[in-house]
C-alpha cells in the first residue's frame, strides 16, 4: 500500500450509553462513506467522562472486552471493510476494570485490545479511582490495512511508549482520547495546555518516523469543557488534518505511506539509538551523584 485514508471521530456524549454507540456508529459509516480504511473512536466512546469525580455507581457502565458492543461493531466493520479502533470501559472482573480499546479487523475479525498504561489523577480526571493500570504491554496489530498501534490519552504525554510501540513497526499510532478545560482555565492557561498536548504528539511522530492521530471528543460535560481539535501529524510533526473545536465530526486524512519509508531512511533514529546507554530510563528518577 502507498497510501492509507483514516478517520477519526469526535462528538459530545450523553448519559445514554446506547444513544452514545449509535451516535459511534453513525460517524463510524459517514467515514467509512468518505473513504476512511481505518476508523478510530473517541476514548470511552459509550459513556460520559464519569471520572470527573469518583461515584462507584459508574462501574456498571462497564462491559466485557470482547462483549456485545465489540460483536456490533466487528459486524461493521465486516459490513463496510473498514478496521476500527473502539475504545470502551472494560469490565475484567468484579472490582477489576480498565480504560480499553479494541481493535477490529476489516474482515470483523477482534484481533485484540490495549489496556491504558498510565492513568492520570488530577482535578476533574479522577481515573485512579476507576482504571487499573494496563497489564498487556504496548501492542501492534498486523490489520487489513497494514501495521497500527494504539495508545490511550494520558498515554500521550510519554515518549517511551510511543517508541515502545513503534519499534514493533506501527505505521500510524492512534490516541483515543477524552480532554479538555475546566471551566476556569480556558482564559488563563488554556491555549498552552492545547498546545502543549499538541506539541508532544507531533513531536512524537517526528521522532519515531511514524503517523500520529488523536480522536478526542467535544462537548461540556459538567465543569469539563472538551476541546475536540481531533488531528493527524506526518512524520515531520505536520498537522495535515485537524477537526473542528467544537463540531461533531468524522476527520478524514489520507497518509502517503512512501513519504514515512523516505523519512525513516533519511533520519534514522532507529539506527542511531545508543540502546547500550539507556538503562537508567527504567528508573523512577536519577539522584544527583555526590
Amino acid at each position: 500500500m502507498k497510501t492509507l485514508t483514516i478517520g477519526l471521530t469526535q462528538s459530545a456524549a450523553v448519559s445514554d450509553p446506547a444513544a452514545n454507540l449509535d451516535t459511534a456508529e453513525r460517524l463510524t459509516r459517514e467515514a467509512a462513506s468518505k473513504g476512511a480504511q481505518i476508523i478510530c473512536l473517541q476514548e470511552m466512546c459509550s459513556t460520559l467522562y464519569f471520572c470527573r469525580r469518583e461515584d462507584p455507581d459508574h462501574f456498571d457502565l462497564a462491559e466485557a472486552i470482547p462483549g456485545n458492543t465489540t460483536a456490533r461493531f466487528a459486524s461493521v466493520a465486516k459490513e463496510l471493510g473498514v478496521v476500527i479502533v473502539l475504545p470502551l470501559f472494560e469490565e475484567r472482573a468484579t472490582g477489576l476494570y480498565h480504560n480499553t480499546a479494541a481493535v477490529l479487523d476489516a474482515d470483523g475479525r477482534y484481533l485484540g485490545k490495549y489496556r491504558k498504561m498510565h492513568i492520570p489523577e488530577d482535578p476533574g480526571f479522577h481515573e485512579k479511582f476507576y482504571f487499573t493500570p494496563g497489564d498487556l504491554g504496548y501492542r501492534v496489530w498486523e490489520t487489513a490495512c497494514g501495521k497500527i498501534g494504539v495508545l490511550i490519552c494520558w498515554d500521550q504525554w510519554y515518549p517511551e511508549a510511543a517508541r515502545l510501540t513503534a519499534m514493533q513497526g506501527a505505521n500510524v499510532l492512534f490516541y483515543p482520547t477524552a480532554i479538555g478545560w475546566l471551566a476556569e482555565e480556558p482564559a488563563s492557561i488554556g491555549a498552552s495546555q492545547h498546545n502543549a498536548w499538541e506539541t508532544v504528539q507531533r513531536g512524537h511522530a517526528v521522532a519515531n518516523g511514524c503517523y500520529v492521530a488523536a480522536a478526542n471528543r467535544i462537548g461540556t460535560e459538567g465543569d469539563t469543557k472538551f476541546w475536540g481539535q481531533s488531528f493527524v501529524a506526518n512524520p515531520y510533526g505536520e498537522i495535515i488534518g485537524k477537526a473542528p473545536v467544537d463540531q461533531e465530526s468524522s476527520l478524514i486524512v489520507d497518509l502517503d505511506l512512501e513519504q514515512l519509508q523516505e523519512f525513516r531512511r533519511i533520519w534514522p533514529f532507529f539506527r542511531d539509538r545508543r540502546i547500550d546507554s539507556y538503562a537508567p530510563i527504567t528508573q523512577r528518577w536519577l539522584d544527583s551523584q555526590s
